[in-house]
């Protein structure tokens, strides 16, 4: 049975939350590697391996790749690239679930500003109350460092889906993927490599293989899968629910309690990215066929 075939029988919701599971469970288990191999390398491993499995997928479709396309294409890996070590980064230094909470804000509101309506510009706000919730910096022990991180992660998060959406116009499914996936491979080896190299062990590099089909082969398929059978608002509403299960598996898997005021402060975050989705359809998306219409990543 084919990959779509069997997604067919799976509902497309279900296929969202199997997308963010992973994403957040890889996180969570990329800790003892962090340890080991630093943020960087960590990063580097698993693009690197998740570039492998992409390129084995899609490389024969490469000559495809128009050259206008690749200054784009590069962006987005270099911005791929950016995104996933700030955010490893951040995890090493502050709780996972406040982490995507705050890298949350970058996609939240690049869907504010894009919608139609300007009332929506008050969704950020909301969720940037629900982050002060949540670090409580008013209590003095706010890891600088960590938040920073997270921080540059959002903005990179919300720059990776303007990208995304430049290259979901014009190629469809793991096309883009070969490349750009790749080329964040190649961006962070610059800080990554130095510091995995001294790790490069056959058990490291068999957990950087399990995290890597976690993140990003695993959730980039169930996505594409999802979104061939909902819309992109449906879509980007249920991915608000994202910070949530960032808290959850960080106190099941790393023992990352949070307070009664931090986890108001997720929920403002959920409830503000639910709402932002609703405005935020495109009106000049692009008329793909059932089978084109899936995301870049």
């Amino acid at each position: 049975m084919s990959p779509v075939a069997g997604g067919a029988t799976v509902p497309p919701w279900a296929l969202a939350v199997g997308a963010m599971v992973s994403v957040q469970l890889s996180s969570a288990l990329s800790m003892p590697l962090i340890e080991e191999a630093g943020p960087a390398g960590t990063a580097w491993l698993r693009l690197s391996l998740g570039a492998v499995v992409f390129l084995a997928i899609g490389g024969a479709r490469l000559r495809g790749i128009r050259r206008a396309d690749l200054p784009v294409l590069f962006a987005l890996g270099a911005t791929t690239g950016l995104m996933t070590v700030a955010f490893l980064a951040a995890i090493e230094r502050i709780p996972l679930g406040t982490t995507v909470a705050i890298e949350f804000l970058g996609p939240l509101t690049v869907a504010a500003v894009r919608s139609s309506s300007r009332r929506t510009l008050a969704w950020p706000a909301l969720a940037l109350a629900g982050v002060v919730v949540l670090t409580q910096p008013w209590h003095g022990e706010v890891n600088a460092p960590g938040v920073a991180f997270a921080v540059l992660a959002a903005v990179g998060w919300g720059g990776y889906i303007l990208l995304t959406q430049r290259v979901g116009d014009r190629y469809a499914g793991v096309t883009g993927l070969a490349v750009t996936i790749p080329v964040a491979a190649v961006a962070t080896a610059v800080v990554g490599l130095p510091q995995a190299a001294p790790h490069l062990t056959v058990d490291a590099l068999a957990w950087a293989a399990l995290l890597a089909l976690l993140m990003p082969v695993l959730p980039m398929a169930l996505e594409m899968l999802a979104l061939r059978r909902m819309t992109h608002t449906a879509f980007g509403t249920l991915m608000a629910l994202e910070p949530g299960f960032g808290a959850l598996l960080g106190f099941a898997i790393l023992d990352q309690a949070l307070s009664p005021a931090q986890v108001a402060g997720i929920s403002l975050v959920v409830i503000a990215g639910a709402a932002a989705q609703l405005g935020g359809r495109r009106e000049d998306a692009p008329a793909l066929s059932p089978a084109a219409e899936v995301s870049v990543g």
